[in-house]
């Protein structure tokens, strides 16, 4: 019962593990090669069992009788196979004939090389098979790299071992549930950010493609989807979990990439996403060089799709290499070529030349689109005169591992309605810091996918910019003409500075407590002059009179009662989830009911709500999810995992079973909830240790002390640093000192404290591991009811206290202003003055009262 997370972390540790000083941008061709054929292998088994007809057999068994068939039948077989597969790979150059002879100790990367090239020779004389040529190409996989290996032995070592690391795990079942792709997908991304700068060329950081996939997938009826840039396919495959099901079945993928390592990455990604080779057309070549898809019985008008999306290089220089002429049908539409030092608006150009006309299309590209002048200023002013610019989304810096600088994404759309105004998003402050990059969370991701769908404007976040607002800033689309942001600094108030009070201006402007409980705000202000105020009451309690003003616990009930109705609801559905259900749309469902259940509330930013069951999702259920589909919730319950250890370093590195874990339920909880007595009891001895600590460091401090007791009886039984008693040396001393004396009395404490220290650590260690073996066998036995209020605590333990918090939290921002004005104002200027006065007296009677000797 393995789960895509634990495949990623396994592959991944595996990965930095044996790549050793290899640059990752080079291994992942390496690992992801030979992941792959292990799929093709893997496939090519499956099929040879299925048209068989055979029975339950173990792998080498099924190797041993494709063998054997493959011997009667030759190339009838192969023709069998290609029929299902599109491809085949023959019995002797399985990936599991290379672990046998791994086995057997007969293995030689020799194997591999021939294995690979044979596949390459099957498919180039096939017709059907575009999609699998050159995959193994020596390009991609030089086997003689001497990054492998300074010799021929240890290339054999390193290729052995990266063999041994997918030896266990069966493709074509992990295919099923999108594990396979998921983990494929996240190896990519592990390499992209392990790559830095040369990450660029092949992958979409997953947040990015997020926001333009979910666009594109709201706002097209997709039947074919296009990546001029192709990169790794991350954008194509992010579009199709958008879509249903019915959708992706008849979903056709084409995509252009240069660089023909990642052009094979992007066929083997796709493939191992479960898209037929019929449904996939990927080119490797240059895009902007040679205009591609083309349609020959229309030349100028090109292959049109439904959905364009595209991450080009930021800025390429030198792109007009082909000497491109304006007349290009491309270019035709902006009257200008792009300059040759920027491609950006050469790729954008060339993406909304195949939009469809009802379709959309997503691009990301640098701020300087935006207002640049000369032939992009031209070009600029083409696309919005045409109407097809649709929307400008400005995100965060510091996204991508390619360049820290921050990126818009475009939509285009040629059905535009005229004189609809183009949307401007800013979303360029809503990120968390993670590590050295900027990350969009799920709630940041909702927020610009609704406010684009619903066109919904927000002061300081979003803009409806008509066709007179753009004119007016002649053409220059750059986001902060548009939108400002808000400065949530308060004015200072000179009068109140000199005064006093708080200016009644301020007061008015915390709108959701003059909106909630105006009544109760009044009573705690008194007025003292004029448009100036003061508080009657500390601010801590005005803040509890108006947190439990009945008002406001009436809507903490109401969303309380919300709360627990909506996870009663999904609680009941998540336990019953099997192999036929869809993990990913259930999410989607619990998101956005989450989203329209805190609408109803006023005041409440819902995509903080969102984001705390896009929190659980990411923490438990997940993972818990698709382990529950593969048996059933409590049987789930009741299974437990080998806890596995890295132990060593080096040559002698290895993993070791470290007794077992829950597979759902965590040990820590079943301790904590069904073994609580056990806890406490070691938590008193664990007290009283620290007391024993504690008790022994204030002798050390009195053996420090010159003359006293302690320093007589106990100074010579310190350590060589001071700081801790040596009990042998306590020992040696107790010989030496009569009973009776305080000597002696003080040695003896001292002796008795590391000896009741010892015996409670020893006690501690022994009901620890009785505590530790009692939950791992629990595991096995809990009852129905018990799992059931565990994996509730799991879940949902603190949810609805959470969704409570965001009933009060803009209540707290403003009373939290509050405190900030009261304190602004508290020393008037006169104040000051007088404080200083006082001084200046306090100083001149001090210095009347000093008397210079002679």
């Amino acid at each position: 019962m393995i789960t895509s997370e634990e495949i990623k972390r396994r592959l991944w540790d595996g990965a930095n593990e044996l790549r050793g000083s290899m640059d990752a941008s080079r291994y992942k061709d390496y690992m992801l090669g030979l992941m792959f054929y292990k799929f093709l292998s893997d496939k090519t088994l499956e099929a040879f069992k299925v048209t068989s007809g055979l029975g339950q057999l173990t792998e080498s068994e099924m190797v041993e009788e494709y063998s054997k068939a493959r011997a009667e039948y030759g190339e009838e077989l192969d023709k069998m196979i290609q029929g299902v597969l599109g491809y085949y790979v023959r019995p002797e150059y399985l990936y599991q004939t290379w672990l046998i002879d791994i086995n057997s100790g007969n293995f030689e990367v020799q194997n591999v090389t021939e294995s690979l090239n044979n596949f390459e020779r099957t498919i180039a004389v096939s017709s059907d098979s575009n999609e699998f040529k050159g995959l193994f190409s020596s390009s991609t996989l030089d086997l003689t790299d001497t990054a492998l290996g300074s010799n021929l032995n240890e290339r054999n070592k390193s290729i052995k071992a990266l063999i041994l690391l997918f030896a266990d795990l069966n493709m074509v079942a992990l295919q099923k549930g999108d594990v396979l792709g998921d983990a494929y997908e996240y190896l990519i991304g592990q390499f992209a950010m392990e790559s830095g700068k040369k990450a660029g060329e092949f992958y979409t950081p997953q947040q990015v493609s997020e926001v333009m996939a979910q666009i594109v997938a709201k706002t097209s009826n997709i039947n074919s989807i296009y990546d001029p840039t192709v990169g790794s396919g991350s954008l194509l495959l992010t579009v199709k979990r958008h879509l249903n099901k019915d959708v992706q079945k008849d979903l056709s993928y084409y995509g252009q990439e240069k660089n023909t390592a990642t052009y094979n990455l992007a066929r083997m990604n796709l493939l191992l996403h479960g898209v037929r080779p019929e449904k996939m057309t990927i080119k490797n070549g240059d895009t902007l060089s040679h205009d591609w898809p083309e349609d020959p019985e229309r030349p100028n008008e090109g292959v049109q799709f439904d959905a364009v999306v595209m991450n080009p290089p930021y800025s390429a220089k030198n792109w007009n290499k082909a000497a491109l002429k304006v007349s290009d049908p491309r270019f035709e539409i902006a009257g200008v070529l792009p300059p040759d030092s920027k491609g950006d608006f050469a790729f954008l150009l060339h993406g909304l030349f195949h939009l469809g006309q009802n379709g959309t299309m997503a691009i990301v590209l640098p701020h300087g689109v935006l207002f640049r002048g000369s032939s992009e200023g031209q070009i600029r002013e083409r696309l919005i005169d045409k109407n097809y610019i649709d929307a400008i989304i400005g995100l965060p810096n510091n996204l991508f591992t390619n360049t820290g600088i921050p990126v818009v994404v475009i939509i285009l759309k040629k059905n535009r309605k005229i004189d609809e105004p183009v949307l401007i998003i800013d979303a360029s402050r809503s990120f968390i810091k993670v590590g050295k990059q900027n990350v969009l969370q799920e709630k940041d991701i909702a927020k610009i996918v609704d406010t684009y769908v619903e066109r919904r404007v927000e002061a300081g976040y979003s803009h409806l910019a008509t066709r007179n607002d753009i004119l007016e800033n002649q053409y220059n689309l750059n986001i902060p003409r548009y939108i400002e942001a808000i400065n949530e600094e308060i004015p200072h108030d000179v009068d109140a500075h000199l005064l006093g009070g708080i200016p009644q201006k301020n007061i008015d402007d915390l709108k959701i407590l003059q909106s909630i409980v105006p009544d109760v705000l009044g009573r705690f202000l008194s007025k003292i002059r004029e448009g100036y105020v003061e508080l009657v009451k500390p601010i801590n309690e005005i803040s509890d009179d108006i947190l439990s003003d009945s008002r406001i616990v009436a809507i903490s009930e109401d969303m309380k009662s919300k709360a627990k109705t909506y996870i009663d609801k999904y609680w009941d559905i998540l336990r019953i989830v099997d192999n036929n259900s869809n993990l990913n749309q259930l999410m989607d469902e619990m998101l956005i009911e989450i989203k329209s259940i805190l609408s109803e509330f006023n005041y409440i930013d819902i995509y903080d709500g969102y984001q705390i069951v896009a929190e659980i999702w990411k923490g438990s259920l997940i993972k818990d999810t698709e382990i529950i589909s593969l048996s059933d919730f409590y049987t789930a319950g009741r299974t437990r995992e080998p806890n596995m250890l890295t132990k060593g370093t080096g040559d002698k590195k290895r993993e070791e079973q470290d007794g077992w874990v829950g597979s759902i339920i965590p040990n820590d909880l079943i301790a904590k909830r069904l073994y609580s007595n056990e806890l406490e009891e070691i938590e008193t001895k664990r007290t009283r240790i620290q007391e024993i600590e504690a008790e022994l460091l204030e002798l050390v401090e009195a053996a420090k002390v010159d003359d006293s007791d302690e320093a007589n009886a106990l100074g010579d039984t310190l350590n060589e640093a001071g700081e801790a008693f040596d009990n042998k040396l306590v020992k040696a001393e107790l010989k030496k000192v009569s009973k009776g004396t305080v000597e002696f009395d003080l040695l003896k404490n001292v002796e008795h404290l590391f000896a009741d220290k010892s015996e409670l650590s020893k006690a501690v260690k022994a009901d620890e591991k009785a505590l530790r073996d009692a939950v791992q066998e629990r595991i096995l036995v809990l009852a129905d009811e018990e799992i059931d209020s565990l994996m509730y605590e799991k879940w949902f333990d603190s949810t609805v206290d959470a969704m409570i918090s965001l009933v009060e939290k803009p209540l707290k921002i403003e009373l939290n202003t509050l405190q900030v004005l009261y304190t602004r104002y508290s020393d008037t200027l006169s104040a000051v003055d007088e404080e200083i006065s006082s001084f200046e007296s306090a100083f001149e009677a001090l210095m009347s009262e000093l008397v210079v000797g002679s």
